[in-house]
């Protein structure tokens, strides 16, 4: 697999798109509102919109600069819209008219000629030709004029930033009070058109074969953007089967007024109507590109509309809160009502997907009890209380040696939370009985070496195969942390504990919180993928796009990975172990007119090159090699090859021991270890690369004293569960092959001459790994 950070186009394909595509606006508004913007059609774009206060306001938003679109597929930055002329059929309903005040307003942010920072403010009903809610509308950025009357100062349109079109609801006051009711509202915008000189816009047209990776995205990331944008940078990025979508926390629900704030509700429906359309079309054109769609909801929700007795609690009664401003919450899986909220939430997205001709996916995305930064669990809410006996016993924190009562109630705390996903997954199968059920877990918290007995509540048995069909694994913190011992450790003991194997998991890899760790984490990211690849799981999700898009990451699969095949297992060692070998250097030798000379070392390490021929002693021989070639297809495919002089740790051939090679200090935070072998001390040393150690008779050592908490990985790394402290070396005896291949393709005998005693020849050659 191949992959880069693309920051730009450098020669890859592009095309052309009119100015103000419908697929290319945004929306924008504060909380509690909420909006969405689809394209029912190549030339309109929709806004459905919830109004709950008087002074709600969003914004139908074109920037100049493409800040949301991959790289290799954003348009062209253009601040001159001079020249252009946009056009369009404008109707809204439960919007402010086009012709009173406080009507929909175009403002324009940018420049003056004299490059003076300023917004500008233009009246659409001055444009308009129609009535104030059904009305053609023409924009010329020629001959725009600021102001609610006609004849206003000219707008200087050569040097602008972003444009957009404000939409406040009937019954707009400008002032912080709640509507009498909330106010469902849409406005279309069909028949868009842009002419002009500066009317077109250049655009990334790049199409990346499809590759083996899926993509993951969620709704809180996207909703400002239409469906067909998302859709544009997974398809053309190479991205197929499935889309893991998480529906979010904080934008799909409806709300209800209370005590000066607003809750989530089912009053009028489950989903409010900017979810619901814009899901709709997501799934829809989702599948018109012939890629699925798994719908994740969590536990998880926006503190702000959750009602309090739904949240989790510490002992103390402290809410459990996220680390995001401003934070979220999560639901207890014992209070019924918050309970049967999700279960109906679940089946509404659901229904969306089904209508749009989806197969039916459902993920119960990472739920769990929450865990205070300070190891105190959230298992004491009133619901909670009530479901664990009235009166749990109090765990003060879970990185601490606990009692018997303090791990029994974490085993029924953890009977609890099985039980209502299982409810969960029930309800919308009782809907949609083909419906597939995922279940998503978060590895670095629910396994924290800390706090091991928190498995017991946050991977409770209850979600044994065959709870779900599939169990997800999400372990980003340790991959872009470069903790690889920990993720293998993580993914063998809950295939361990809860029985699913690699073809019934699915894996996440990822993702970069910000752009500034993109260099040093996206590379992490991609070989985590490419691990959980190899453990053979169904599906292998790269999370997620919007971090995919920010930092230009690309991946492809490269066609010449099968050159690199290799078959780990053994040359026949009866044969081998006559061998002849020779170390090879690369050495450049300049000898001056003097005749001193000048030598210039290439490799670091020697190649080896061996030749099997002496090994060769009777018929059987012949036949065992001439298969094992076939097999081999020629040189096509490597091996292992035990070298007869050196193969082992301690010295050349002795029995290795687990302080013979030093193969690093630990600092506290490096966990994988490659294994290396020293040839001589001080600077002249070779310090050689092992990659083919033979696995059972590896031994492992941190500051002499042996261990056992490491995995080893596929590249003959040692991989530790937790960091090895600062300064303490790390240290390994082992036995290893060499990895090699045929150095032709063809293979010369003659029976005659062998038979008459002659050796034939069987090259050998090192295969460079790591």
């Amino acid at each position: 697999m191949g992959w880069w950070l693309a920051e730009q186009r450098n020669g890859q394909d592009s095309g052309f798109i009119k100015r103000f595509d419908p697929r290319f606006w945004t929306v924008n508004f504060p909380r509690p509102m909420m909006a969405g913007a689809t394209t029912p059609a190549p030339d309109a774009l929709r806004v459905d919109a919830v109004f709950y206060r008087a002074n709600d306001l969003a914004g139908l938003i074109w920037e100049a600069v493409d800040t949301y679109d991959h790289p290799l597929l954003a348009y062209e930055t253009s601040r001159d819209f001079r020249g252009n002329v946009l056009s369009f059929q404008w109707q809204s309903s439960g919007i402010l008219p086009l012709d009173v005040v406080n009507g929909p307003t175009l403002t324009i942010e940018g420049r003056d000629a004299g490059g003076a920072a300023r917004a500008w403010y233009i009246r659409l009903w001055n444009y308009a030709t129609g009535t104030p809610t059904n009305a053609a509308i023409t924009l010329n950025f020629d001959a725009l004029a600021e102001g609610f009357a006609l004849g206003g100062a000219p707008v200087f349109t050569g040097d602008i930033d972003r444009m957009f079109i404000s939409l406040v609801p009937n019954g707009y006051t400008n002032t912080d009070a709640p509507l009498a009711t909330p106010i469902e509202a849409w406005l279309t915008l069909t028949g868009m058109t842009c002419d002009g000189a500066g009317s077109v816009l250049e655009v990334g047209d790049v199409l990346l074969p499809p590759h083996t990776l899926s993509i993951a995205t969620g709704y809180d990331d996207a909703y400002n953007q239409t469906p067909a944008r998302l859709l544009r940078n997974a398809y053309a990025l190479g991205y197929r089967g499935a889309i893991n979508h998480y529906v979010g926390m904080s934008h799909y629900f409806r709300l209800e007024p209370n005590g000066g704030g607003y809750y989530v509700s089912l009053a009028g429906g489950v989903l409010n109507v900017a979810c619901a359309a814009w899901h709709a079309d997501f799934a829809t054109k989702a599948k018109a590109l012939g890629l699925g769609l798994i719908l994740s909801l969590s536990y998880e929700l926006f503190d702000q509309h959750c009602w309090n007795d739904w949240k989790q609690r510490a002992f103390d009664g402290s809410p459990a809160q996220t680390g995001y401003v401003p934070p979220s919450t999560l639901l207890s899986p014992a209070h019924s009502r918050a309970m049967g909220y999700l279960q109906a939430v679940a089946k509404a997205f659901v229904a969306i997907a089904v209508a749009a001709g989806q197969a039916p996916r459902f993920q119960v995305g990472e739920p769990w009890w929450w865990l205070m930064a300070d190891g105190r669990p959230c298992l004491y809410d009133v619901a909670a209380k009530v479901a664990l006996g009235g009166a749990p016993v109090n765990i003060p924190t879970v990185r601490a040696s606990l009692n018997a009562a303090q791990m029994a109630l974490l085993d029924q705390a953890g009977a609890l939370l099985a039980a209502s996903t299982a409810a969960l997954t029930a309800a919308v199968k009782a809907q949609t009985p083909t419906c597939q059920t995922l279940l998503l877990t978060f590895l670095p918290t629910n396994l924290d070496p800390q706090a091991p007995e928190l498995r017991r509540a946050n991977l409770p048995l209850g979600w044994a195969a065959p709870a779900f069909d599939i169990l997800q694994l999400e372990d980003y913190d340790w991959v872009t942390a470069g903790n690889t011992g920990a993720s293998a450790a993580g993914v063998a003991l809950v295939t361990t504990r809860l029985g699913y194997p690699p073809s019934a998991q699915h894996y996440f890899a990822g993702f970069v919180t910000s752009a500034a760790n993109a260099p040093a984490q996206w590379p992490q990211i991609e070989r985590a993928a490419r691990v959980g690849q190899a453990r053979g799981v169904a599906a292998t999700f790269i999370w997620a796009l919007p971090q995919v898009t920010r930092d230009g990451f690309t991946v492809f699969d490269e066609e010449a990975a099968p050159v690199q095949a290799f078959d780990d297992l053994s040359f026949p060692l009866a044969i081998g172990r006559k061998a002849s070998v020779q170390p090879n250097y690369s050495t450049a030798i300049v000898t001056t007119a003097s005749g001193y000379e000048q030598r210039n070392v290439d490799w670091a390490q020697g190649r080896m090159h061996f030749d099997a021929g002496p090994g060769v002693r009777s018929e059987a021989d012949l036949e065992t090699l001439i298969a094992f070639f076939r097999a081999r297809r020629g040189a096509a495919r490597g091996f292992r090859f035990r070298d007869p002089y050196d193969y082992s740790s301690a010295g050349m051939t002795g029995a290795p021991t687990a302080t013979d090679q030093i193969i690093g200090i630990g600092d506290g935070s490096t966990t994988r270890f490659p294994l290396i072998k020293h040839y001589g001390t001080g600077a002249d040393a070779e310090v050689r690369l092992i990659t083919r150690p033979v696995a059972v008779s590896l031994l492992v050592a941190v500051n002499g004293v042996s261990t056992s908490a490491w995995t080893l990985d596929a590249a003959g790394a040692i991989n530790f569960t937790t960091p090895p402290p600062s300064g303490q070396a790390v240290t390994a005896g082992y036995l290893f092959d060499v990895p090699v291949r045929f150095s032709e393709d063809k293979l010369t005998v003659d029976v005659n001459t062998f038979l008459a005693g002659e050796v034939p020849s069987v090259p050998l050659v090192e295969v460079r790994e790591g």
